[in-house]
């Protein structure tokens, strides 16, 4: 893991660009996808991790981006209704926050490193919103896989909170995970699709050459 003392002195450095239209307030469809679990190979290198960090648009378009990840899946994790759709997730009664469902190889990339590039990539201070995207859906969240996951996650939290990293507390979430929903057709590969929207281009594109630049050797290549 990286020293705590190079988290604060990078944390300010990724801050998106938020003044157009949120993500909840996109293209919306109605259309509901079945519950799916991370289907891995035989290859025992393999695992799986979940992150809420804002739209999963966001989350998505970064973390494809790191050497070792082998796929990325948006979705919803932590609520109460059996299989959501975008559009019950965006009114907030559902519990879900919107997710980004990672498999990566543990030989190129630890959930060390990718707890890094969590923490650094978004505002984990901030109750229930980043940027212009509000409510319980954008909820700073690491669902956690196991036991491991667990550990890693409290203690990075607990020394960024002691490092001063941040004027205010972490408010991240770190629970279980008990379910997770993908997310309709349309919100996979979104921003690598739809690069000229707005909000793409608003409030994606700023945070992902942010990121590109502080992590530049850990990007495919």
């Amino acid at each position: 893991m990286k020293s705590i003392n190079k988290f604060k002195m990078a944390v300010t450095t990724i801050t998106a660009v938020f003044f157009i239209s949120a993500c909840g307030q996109a293209k919306n469809n109605s259309a509901t996808s079945t519950m799916s679990e991370p289907t891995l190979s035989d290859n025992s290198n393999m695992d799986t991790a979940t992150f809420g960090a804002g739209c999963f648009w966001c989350i998505e378009a970064v973390f494809q981006r790191l050497n070792g990840v082998v796929s990325v899946k948006s979705g919803y994790s932590g609520g109460f209704v059996k299989n959501p759709s975008y559009r019950e997730v965006c009114a907030g009664t559902t519990g879900h926050a919107e997710v980004a469902q990672i498999v990566y190889d543990k030989t190129k990339i630890s959930f060390d490193e990718l707890l890094e590039v969590f923490w650094k990539t978004h505002d984990p201070t901030t109750l229930n919103y980043q940027g212009n995207d509000h409510g319980t859906q954008y909820r700073s969240a690491i669902f956690y896989h196991n036991e491991e996951q667990k550990k890693l996650a409290e203690k990075y939290k607990e020394e960024i909170n002691k490092s001063g990293a941040y004027p205010n507390p972490i408010v991240t979430e770190i629970t279980a995970l008990t379910n997770f929903y993908p997310a309709e057709d349309y919100h996979q590969n979104y921003y690598n699709q739809n690069g000229s929207e707005g909000y793409c281009r608003y409030v994606i594109q700023p945070k992902v050459e942010k990121f590109e630049k502080i992590f530049k050797n850990k990007l495919k290549h």
